[in-house]
């Protein structure tokens, strides 16, 4: 039966029953629980899904209302609701789409036979893991705590940290059937307003069936152009305390349930390679690893394709550098051998990722010996190529967004085609590629993604590349 999205309460409770059974197939559906009861003299009915409510909460507002007498009812449920249920999240609501949408989010709902509005108890308790530290997103030094999939205590977390009354949580939702909540975090008065309008719009503007993959689904909904840059649009992050830094700057974190990371947006490309660790260190430590992140993440571009380049012009290889000449003629034309070996390294790291743990060490032994001695043993590969690519493989993993790693792999594999198909011409033209790429993304707000960098920038560029004393060091320390 499908729901008539104005439909009101009768007060009757046996035709709101009918039509809320239809609904909700209460015979087939083992997990929607209706139980008809008693109490003050009239017939109620209590809905809700098993899983989701607080037993012992349910069963102890039952007890209270059973005790209620004829002559201590109220004329209408808000009556019941200030006068007789002794807990905190209490709604009351006459449209039959509210409480259908909060029945199956896990509210507690509640009709009484002549009232023509239902009670809504938010009892809800989800199935949830530890907050605990992400896999992924880790620091050195710093709180090891973690967003988990559980909408409410993500934001608990980031409201731990920003105690104001200028930090504010709104929730919407997207999804015809899955009605995914949503939540904008920002701060009034530093966020952009126009920008946050525009999120807001988009967000109700979705007209799409379900969120299958919740954020990225959310994102491709909020970002529609230029696809084909590689570039990431959003930075991603499972730490509270990475969220919450990110909210006080004025930038705006989404959250979306099911999902235990946050978007944070704006982003330019100096925000995605920014990291917690940067901060839980003194300064200087802080601005070597921020310039050595930078750095090596360059390296993991120009290492292969400036070697194919030599490798294919031995000449302009000075007698210095002769070291990195190839020991011994290859099998295989370089260009293949790079090209094998991209694909390979995706492969061993779906490998990892299905791997049972118990057998994740003497498998990679396995790997390590196989794929890396016996490979270049056979002639298959220079030792030299695989050296490199090592290095490669290795060095992704010094920043944390999978997104910027894999954008530097599709250019780069770019820039080695260019660079075997022309020579150094091809060479110039990949890294052209790279900057055009770079330079003509825009961030979600359709700011330069290069910012301070282009429009230039020259004190905020500085920050972005020398970690500072944080201020308020500066003014605790001046008072």
């Amino acid at each position: 039966m499908e729901r008539d999205e104005n439909k009101q309460i009768s007060g009757s409770l046996k035709t709101d029953m009918g039509y809320l059974n239809q609904v909700l197939d209460v015979e087939k559906n083992f997990d929607v629980i209706c139980r008809t009861i008693c109490f003050g003299g009239r017939e109620a009915c209590m809905y809700l899904v098993d899983g989701f409510c607080k037993d012992e909460l349910v069963q102890k507002l039952l007890q209270y209302l059973m005790d209620m007498k004829p002559e201590d009812m109220p004329e209408d449920m808000h009556g019941i609701s200030k006068q007789f249920i002794p807990y905190v999240e209490v709604d009351v609501e006459g449209r039959f789409e509210v409480i259908i949408n909060s029945l199956l989010s896990g509210m507690f709902v509640l009709l009484v036979d002549g009232y023509e509005k239902a009670l809504l108890i938010d009892s809800r308790t989800y199935p949830a893991r530890n907050v605990e530290e992400p896999e992924k997103d880790k620091v050195l030094r710093g709180s090891k705590d973690g967003f988990v999939e559980t909408i409410v205590f993500n934001t608990a977390l980031i409201r731990r940290r920003i105690r104001s009354t200028d930090l504010h949580m709104e929730m919407m939702n997207a999804g015809e059937s899955s009605k995914t909540d949503i939540v904008l975090c920002y701060m009034r008065g530093r966020a952009d307003e126009d920008f946050l309008e525009a999120i807001r719009r988009k967000i109700k503007s979705i007209r799409v069936d379900s969120l299958t993959m919740n954020q990225e689904s959310l994102a491709e909904c909020l970002y529609q152009r230029r696809w084909y840059n590689p570039f990431p649009k959003f930075k991603y992050t499972e730490r509270p305390d990475t969220a919450a830094a990110q909210v006080l700057e004025g930038n705006i974190v989404i959250l979306v349930d099911n999902s235990p990371s946050a978007m944070i947006l704006p982003t330019t490309i100096f925000d995605v390679v920014e990291e917690a660790d940067d901060y839980y260190f003194p300064p200087i430590t802080g601005t070597y690893l921020r310039i050595a992140r930078f750095l090596i993440t360059l390296f993991t571009y120009f290492m292969t394709p400036t070697f194919l380049l030599l490798m294919n012009h031995v000449e302009w290889v000075s007698e210095a550098f002769s070291f990195i000449m190839l020991k011994e003629e290859p099998n295989i034309p370089l260009i293949w051998q790079f090209l094998i070996l991209e694909l390979a390294i995706d492969g061993l790291k779906l490998a990892a990722v299905n791997t049972p743990n118990m057998l994740s060490t003497p498998l990679s032994v396995m790997a390590a010996l196989v794929l890396g001695e016996f490979s270049v043993n056979s002639g298959w590969f220079s030792a030299e190529v695989m050296l490199y690519m090592a290095f490669v493989a290795i060095a992704n993993y010094t920043q944390q967004n999978y997104e910027l790693g894999y954008a530097l792999k599709f250019l780069r594999i770019i820039n080695l085609l260019l660079t075997q198909l022309f020579g150094l011409w091809g060479y110039i033209a990949g890294i052209a590629v790279a900057v055009l790429a770079v330079c003509s993304n825009r961030t979600v707000s359709k700011s330069s993604y290069i910012y301070p960098l282009v429009p230039f920038d020259g004190k905020n560029l500085k920050n972005r590349l020398i970690r500072r004393r944080l201020p308020g060091a500066v003014k605790k320390q001046n008072k």
